[in-house]
């Protein structure tokens, strides 16, 4: 029986000999920081109403997707109409006058050369063509100005993007210069909040971790705002492919704030039985010796396929890979 025990224990020990083994050394990993990060738009641009009246047509709504340019509604003023139909009325009055005027006028230089009519009142005639021609002129440019002015009750959107607010509804009065539609353009971006604490750890470019529900995506830390709000610092993030379906929409996102040293061990060196994590380490006489240890977060990057070991084992342990 001591023979039998004495030849095992050289077998283990020879199979030990052979297996390979993880000099423990203490790894810098990145530490993370978890904060809720908000959907905007880079730009919140207003479509205005540039006269006072009545909302005839509103054609968008929250969520729809805009180009410059285009006509999102149309506010219509009658008093407008009366007016441009008083300046017609008025025009038609003043051509009835310039044609009689010009009779007059012509009459008059048949006259002239008959003697029975002075120059001066001929002079007299082509001045009330003239004045006539004049007026109607005149009339013309202001219908032009009321006609321009009907033509700013199109409602146009400021710049591409997509309508985040419609405050106002059709039927409604609405002065001049109120908005009738907000527009999110410029593009979107995540904005985070971080303790300022963090503050000095925080660096531009840095790339973030976010958790999305087609599971995880990276971002790049575009901008570190210099103002503390409220004993935070803001920041903005850029991400490819942001979800833009809700603007203000939280996300999780994880940002790096520094780094700690860590052991890091094989995912395949840890035996799991009952609950309990083992793992193989040899002592000093080369014997493989099991401990139980307590695992932290699997790592990924670089380090992946490596596990944190929090307790159990120290820098220089040996440890048994299977």
């Amino acid at each position: 029986m001591i023979f039998l025990r004495l030849a095992i224990l050289i077998l283990a020990s020879a199979s030990v000999a052979g297996a390979a083994t993880l000099t423990l050394s203490p790894t810098d990993i990145t530490e993370w920081k978890a904060v809720q990060a908000r959907v905007e738009s880079r730009d919140i641009v207003p479509a205005r109403a540039r006269i006072g009246g009545v909302i005839e047509q509103l054609s968008v709504s929250e969520g729809d997707l805009v180009s410059a340019g285009q006509e999102i509604g149309l506010v219509k003023d009658d008093k407008i109409a009366f007016q441009i139909a008083a300046l017609d009325a008025q025009l038609a009055a003043f051509a009835a006058q310039l044609d009689t005027a010009i009779a007059e006028f012509q009459r008059g230089e048949t006259l002239v050369e008959r003697g029975v009519v002075t120059r001066q009142r001929l002079a007299q005639l082509s001045t009330d063509v003239e004045v006539t021609r004049n007026q109607i002129a005149a009339t013309e440019a202001s219908r032009a100005v009321l006609t321009q002015q009907e033509s700013e009750g199109a409602v146009v959107a400021p710049a591409d993007g997509r309508v985040l607010t419609v405050p106002a509804s059709r039927g409604s009065v609405i002065m001049p210069g109120e908005p009738v539609a907000t527009i999110g353009s410029g593009g979107f971006f995540l904005r985070l909040a971080v303790p300022e604490r963090f503050a000095g750890d925080l660096q531009a470019g840095a790339e973030i971790r976010i958790a999305t529900a087609d599971g995880e995506a990276t971002g790049r830390l575009a901008k570190i705002y210099p103002q503390i709000d409220n004993g935070r610092v803001i920041a903005d993030v850029e991400v490819d492919k942001l979800d833009t379906a809700f603007v203000n929409a939280r996300l999780l996102v994880e940002v790096p704030i520094g780094s700690r040293s860590a052991l890091l061990v094989p995912m395949q060196a840890v035996v799991t039985r009952h609950g309990i994590d083992f793992i193989s380490v040899e002592d000093h006489n080369g014997v493989s010796v099991e401990r139980s240890i307590i695992l932290g977060a699997a790592q990924d990057g670089v380090n992946a396929g490596l596990i944190e070991v929090i307790s159990g084992v120290s820098a220089g342990d040996r440890v048994v890979l299977p």
